[in-house]
C-alpha cells in the first residue's frame, strides 16, 4: 500500500494500519492493487484516552474456493474525530458509516446522506461510547439479577461491586443521589503480630501449649486462633488412639457359635449410580433345608401278574382303570 503502512497478523488475519490522511489512498491501493473488491463491514472501537480505532474488513472472492481476507485500521482522535468517506471507493460502506456516526460520533466528511439510522430524532450522545451514561441502569434495578443484595433479592449481604463503564454510582448520579448509605468496604486484614522482642528459647522437652503461651501479651486474633498442636500430632479433629490397658491373659472361653447371616453389600457414597453396589430391599434370611416328603404307602392287595406279551397303554395301572 505504501511505506507509511504497517501489517500485522493475528489469528489467521493481516491487518494494515495506515494514518487517518492516508485513509482512502489505502482503501483505493486495497481495491486496485490488491483485488479486494468486497467490501464487508465498517465499525469503530471506542480506544478512550487513544482515540477512535475505525476498522474496514476487506475480502477477494474472485477465486471460487479461496477467500483472502483483509482489516484496514486507522486512528483518529477523540476530539472532533473525522474521516473521509469511502463511499467513492466501496458503495456499501454508506450504510456502516451512517451508523458508525451516530453510535461514536465520527464524522464522514462528503457522505452523501449521514443522518440518523438506527436512533430515534433528538436522541442524545452516542450510545457506543465507553463514556456514555447508561440511565436506565441508574433509575430502573436490573431485573436479571441473582446475586444477594441485589433488587428484589432481600437486604442479604451483597458482593463489592464494581461500575462498568458508562455506569455511574446510583448515589452520585440520578434520582436517588445523596440519598443512599455508603457501600461498606472490606475491613482490613489485621497484620500479624511479631514475637515478642527478648523471648527466651524454648525449653528442651516443652510441649507445644507451652510453646504457644512463650509471648506474653501477644494478641490472638479471634477468627484465626493460635496452632496449639504440632505437626506429629496432627489436627486438632484427630484423636491418638488410646493404649488397651494391661490384664492378665485368661484362657478364652470357646464362643458360642453365631447364627451367620448373609453380608450386605456397602451402599455406594454416590446417589447417581446406585448400580455399583447394589442392595436388596430386605434382609434375606438363610434358605431352610427342603424337608423329606413323607413316602406313599403301597397297595395292601397282591399285585397281579402281568403278561410279557401284552401291551400295557401309557397312562394306565395294572388294573386297567
Amino acid at each position: 500500500m505504501g511505506p507509511w503502512a504497517s501489517a500485522t497478523e493475528a489469528y489467521g488475519l493481516l491487518t494494515v494500519d495506515v494514518p487517518a490522511e492516508h485513509w482512502i489512498e489505502a482503501l483505493t491501493a486495497a481495491r486496485d492493487g490488491l483485488g479486494l473488491s468486497y467490501f464487508d463491514w465498517l465499525s469503530a472501537v471506542d480506544e478512550l484516552t487513544e482515540g477512535f480505532s475505525v476498522s474496514v474488513h476487506l475480502a477477494d472472492v474472485a477465486t471460487p474456493g479461496a477467500v483472502r481476507h483483509l482489516l484496514v485500521r486507522t486512528r483518529v482522535p477523540r476530539e472532533k474525530a473525522a474521516l473521509p468517506t469511502a463511499v467513492g471507493v466501496y458503495a456499501g460502506a454508506a450504510w456502516h458509516e451512517r451508523e458508525t456516526h451516530e453510535m461514536f460520533g465520527i464524522d464522514f466528511a462528503d457522505h452523501p446522506h449521514l443522518v440518523t439510522l438506527l436512533l430515534p430524532d433528538g436522541f442524545e450522545g452516542h450510545p457506543l461510547r465507553k463514556d456514555f451514561v447508561l440511565a436506565a441502569r441508574v433509575a430502573k434495578a436490573w431485573p436479571g439479577a441473582k446475586e444477594p443484595g441485589e433488587s428484589d433479592h432481600g437486604d442479604g449481604p451483597a458482593r463489592r461491586k464494581m461500575q462498568p463503564p458508562g455506569v455511574p454510582d446510583p448515589n452520585e448520579w440520578g434520582p436517588l443521589k445523596g440519598t443512599l448509605p455508603p457501600v461498606a468496604e472490606r475491613p482490613a486484614r489485621a497484620a500479624r503480630t511479631p514475637r515478642a522482642a527478648g523471648a527466651a528459647p524454648r525449653a528442651a522437652g516443652a510441649g507445644p501449649r507451652a510453646a504457644a503461651a512463650g509471648a506474653e501479651g501477644a494478641p490472638v486474633r479471634a477468627d484465626r486462633p493460635r496452632r496449639t498442636r504440632s505437626i506429629s500430632e496432627g489436627s486438632v479433629s484427630q484423636t491418638a488412639p488410646e493404649a488397651p490397658a494391661a490384664q492378665p491373659e485368661a484362657p478364652a472361653a470357646p464362643a458360642a457359635p453365631a447364627e451367620e447371616r448373609p453380608r450386605r453389600t456397602a451402599r455406594t457414597q454416590s446417589s447417581d449410580a446406585p448400580w455399583h453396589a447394589p442392595v436388596p430391599a430386605h434382609d434375606e434370611s438363610p434358605a431352610e433345608p427342603a424337608k423329606p416328603e413323607p413316602a406313599k404307602p403301597e397297595p395292601a392287595g397282591p399285585e397281579a401278574p402281568q403278561d410279557p406279551d401284552t401291551p400295557q397303554t401309557p397312562g394306565q395301572d395294572g388294573d386297567g382303570a
